[in-house]
């Protein structure tokens, strides 16, 4: 496992593209994953040979001090638009080219795909693991003292760095209480989720509750199953009441 708080890189032998477009702009078989020092998740870096370079022009207005250093980077143009600082080498892998995936303005290619799978946000950390897991635990989820959902058919998903989550049958959870909301996240290893928020408001924040209609095969177990945050309701499991963890989405929520 690479040490936190270092780069480090090693060869994966999974087919990887990235698609802008009807444009594949990496198409690599021989794909390494990147840690940077001070990046928590994974990166991929490509042989230049697996890249279409053709698209790739020295960076206008490069960035500095970024990407361990980087001093070799790039604008991709594609159909007469320009996505400044898109790729970029490292000097440790000169050889390799490196893309961002988002930008402050949208995503840089459009779809990555390991194999067949299209993939989200970042490539998946070999070194995490996320398991749901059936239980016949007793779960109760309550919002300001009221009970908003009740099983002993939760779906436990226990994903490596952060709090158990619960997902509990849509039948299980009194959806009246709550109001869909337009807002979607994207996971690597789920898929996408869609949200909720209580319909009265009360002490929670927006978004409290989210679902993934159609998540990626690794995660069939949790399909339609509501999750809340357990960073701010309620959760009694077995009797015992649960302490409210502080993760990194508690500081988001806190400001919602």
């Amino acid at each position: 496992m690479p040490a936190s708080g270092t780069f480090n890189w090693e060869p994966s032998e999974r087919w990887v593209r990235g698609t802008r477009g009807d444009v594949t702009v990496v198409d690599s078989r021989n794909p390494v994953l990147v840690w940077e020092s001070s990046h928590p998740v994974p990166r991929y870096a490509f042989p230049g040979s697996e890249v279409r370079s053709d698209l790739l022009r020295p960076a206008a207005d490069p960035a500095t001090g970024v990407h361990e250093g980087a001093t070799v980077l790039y604008d991709l143009v594609i159909d007469g638009k320009t996505v400044a600082n898109a790729a970029w080498r490292y000097p440790a892998l000169p050889d390799h080219i490196a893309f961002e995936w988002f930008q402050h303005d949208g995503e840089v290619l459009e779809h990555w795909y390991e194999e067949e799978e299209e993939i989200f946000v970042h490539p998946r950390d070999p070194y995490k693991r996320v398991d749901p897991v059936p239980s016949s635990r007793h779960v109760r989820v309550e919002i300001d003292g009221r009970v908003v959902a009740e099983t002993r058919r939760p779906v436990l998903l226990f994903e490596t760095g952060l709090p158990t989550r619960y997902y509990i049958p849509p039948e299980d959870v009194n959806l009246t209480l709550f109001e869909p909301t337009t807002s979607s996240t994207r996971c690597p290893y789920k898929g996408v989720a869609s949200y909720w928020s209580v319909r009265e408001g009360g002490s929670v924040p927006a978004d409290v509750a989210w679902a993934y209609p159609d998540p990626i095969p690794a995660a069939e177990r949790i399909r339609d199953h509501v999750a809340f945050y357990n960073e701010v309701v309620d959760i009694v499991v077995d009797g015992v009441r649960l302490e409210r963890p502080v993760t990194l989405f508690s500081e988001r929520l806190s400001e919602a």
